[in-house]
């Protein structure tokens, strides 16, 4: 599966994608990600991809030409047969879910658009994005980590990228709202200090895979994140 991302910070994605699971699939040539400097594609001597809002207010807004230009020669390259879906990462966007992940991991190419500053001309989403994608309900400087967010989430369901698909598996089967069950690792008892030991469920020292499906079926339903006060 292909990324195509158009950033005017390439840089910040040197290393995520050079590391662990991601990287292994790099190497083995299932996935292939592009970073972009939209600054490429800019009109002038000064690379400017930015200007000042019409009707006012502060900061910049990213120009909608550069972006229509490196779509443009982007696209002549993918093909017509390509299955490819262009994603403005938006704050007012959509929000990522796990249907996402998977419903995106289906195209062939993913067209990855990189906002800053105040945010980005909205004919860039009316003309040239097909969706717009938010990683949640807060303000970043900039796309570039939700872009990061998208491919890692995405590239967990191109087929051989996890390799043991299990952890995949289960995964297929979870509802909407994704919740985790408890997870224990040797030691069997961790003591801290005098007077304090923390155990492993004994559950899960039993062999009896059904018992301990069941326990972590019950655990996933009742879980819920902590208060944060």
């Amino acid at each position: 599966m292909r990324f195509d991302v158009l950033t005017i910070f390439p840089p910040m994605f040197e290393g995520y994608f050079t590391e662990s699971i991601i990287k292994r699939a790099r190497e083995r040539g299932l996935l292939d990600i592009r970073i972009h400097d939209l600054r490429s594609w800019a009109a002038d001597k000064h690379r400017k991809v930015d200007d000042k809002p019409y009707g006012g207010g502060p900061g910049m807004v990213m120009k909608v030409e550069p972006f229509y230009r490196a779509l443009k020669e982007l696209k002549g390259k993918r093909g017509k047969d390509v299955k490819t879906q262009v994603i403005l990462l938006s704050a007012k966007g959509k929000r990522l879910t796990h249907k996402d992940a998977v419903r995106l991991a289906k195209y062939k190419r993913l067209v990855l658009l990189c906002g800053r500053y105040e945010g980005v001309d909205e004919r860039v989403a009316e003309n040239l994005a097909d969706e717009e994608i938010s990683i949640g309900d807060y303000v970043l400087t900039g796309g570039e980590l939700p872009a990061m967010v998208v491919i890692d989430a995405v590239s967990r369901h191109v087929p051989g990228v996890l390799g043991a698909s299990a952890s995949l598996a289960e995964e297929s089967h979870a509802e909407e709202g994704l919740t985790e069950y408890p997870q224990y690792t040797r030691p069997e008892i961790f003591a801290p200090k005098k007077g304090v030991a923390w155990k492993v469920p004994k559950v899960l020292l039993s062999g009896d895979h059904a018992v301990v499906a069941a326990w972590r079926a019950k655990k996933r339903k009742a879980r819920k994140p902590k208060k944060i006060a």
